[in-house]
C-alpha cells in the first residue's frame, strides 16, 4: 500500500514539474530593443518636462526582483524613491497567469503611481488614459513586454493631457544664413529678354510708320503745291483775256 501511494505522489510531483517547467505561464519581459527605445523615448520627455517616467512589470505569483523594470535613467533603474526623481510617474502591471488546470482567466492588473504632488484623481485620470490610447487589458495578457513599454512611452503624453505636467518645449527651427541674392544685371536679361525683345520690335514698327507716315506726307505736299500753281495760272490768263 505504501508503495502504491509512494508511486502516486511520484507521479503527481513530476507532472507538477513538468507542467511548471513548459513555460506557458511565465511573464515574458520586453525585448532588448523594446527597452532601448522606451528608454530614449522617456530620456527626452523627462529632460524637457522635468519629471522622471518609468516602468515595471511583475509576476503576479513572483516574488522578489520584478520582470522588468526601467526608466528614462535606464534599463533597471526605478523612479520610485530615488533621489535622482523628485517628481516621478511609473506605470506598474502584475499579470496573472493561472495554471493549465486551473479554470480561472489570465488577468492584468495595472496601476500608475506618482510622486506626492500628483492627486489620485491625475494618476486615475492618466491610467484611464491607458486603455484609451488602446493599450488595455487584453494588450499587457497576448504581450507584457510590449504592452509595459508602450503604457510607458504614453505616461508624458497623459500627464500633459490631465494638465499634471507642462508640455514638452518645440525645438526652436535652426537659424539659417539668407541666400545671397542673384546678380540684378543678370536677372534683367535672363528673365526679361521677352519683353525687352516685344519693346525692341514695338519702337521699330513705331519707327517705320512715323517714316511712312513722314514720306506721304511729303508727296501730298508736293502734288498739292504744283495743283494750286497750276490754278494760279489759268486765273490769271482768264482775268488778262477779259481785259
Amino acid at each position: 500500500m505504501w508503495l502504491t501511494i509512494g508511486l502516486v505522489v511520484a507521479v503527481c510531483v513530476g507532472a507538477g514539474i513538468a507542467n511548471s517547467g513548459d513555460g506557458s505561464d511565465k511573464v515574458p519581459p520586453p525585448t532588448g530593443q523594446e527597452r532601448d527605445d522606451t528608454v530614449a523615448v522617456l530620456a527626452r520627455s523627462s529632460a524637457s518636462q522635468g519629471v522622471c517616467y518609468g516602468w515595471e512589470l511583475k509576476d503576479y505569483f513572483g516574488y522578489g526582483d520584478p520582470v522588468s523594470v526601467g526608466s528614462n535613467l535606464g534599463e533597471g533603474v526605478a523612479v520610485e524613491d530615488n533621489s535622482a526623481c523628485p517628481r516621478w510617474l511609473q506605470v506598474s502591471v502584475r499579470i496573472y497567469y493561472p495554471s493549465e488546470s486551473s479554470d480561472s482567466d489570465d488577468n492584468a492588473y495595472v496601476d500608475v503611481n506618482g510622486s506626492s504632488d500628483f492627486s489620485s484623481t491625475e494618476l486615475l485620470r492618466i491610467e484611464n488614459g491607458l486603455a484609451r490610447l488602446g493599450v488595455t487589458e487584453k494588450v499587457f495578457i497576448d504581450d507584457p513586454g510590449w504592452g509595459i513599454t508602450r503604457a510607458a512611452v504614453m505616461l508624458p503624453l497623459l500627464a500633459v493631457e490631465v494638465g499634471a505636467v507642462e508640455p514638452a518645449a518645440t525645438p526652436a527651427p535652426a537659424a539659417t544664413q539668407p541666400s545671397p541674392l542673384p546678380d540684378p544685371g543678370n536677372d534683367l536679361w535672363r528673365d526679361r529678354w521677352g519683353y525687352l525683345l516685344a519693346a525692341g520690335g514695338l519702337l521699330l514698327v513705331t519707327a517705320l510708320l512715323f517714316t511712312v507716315g513722314v514720306v506721304q506726307r511729303r508727296r501730298q505736299r508736293r502734288g498739292v503745291v504744283p495743283a494750286q500753281r497750276a490754278g494760279a495760272v489759268a486765273a490769271g490768263s482768264r482775268t488778262a483775256g477779259q481785259a
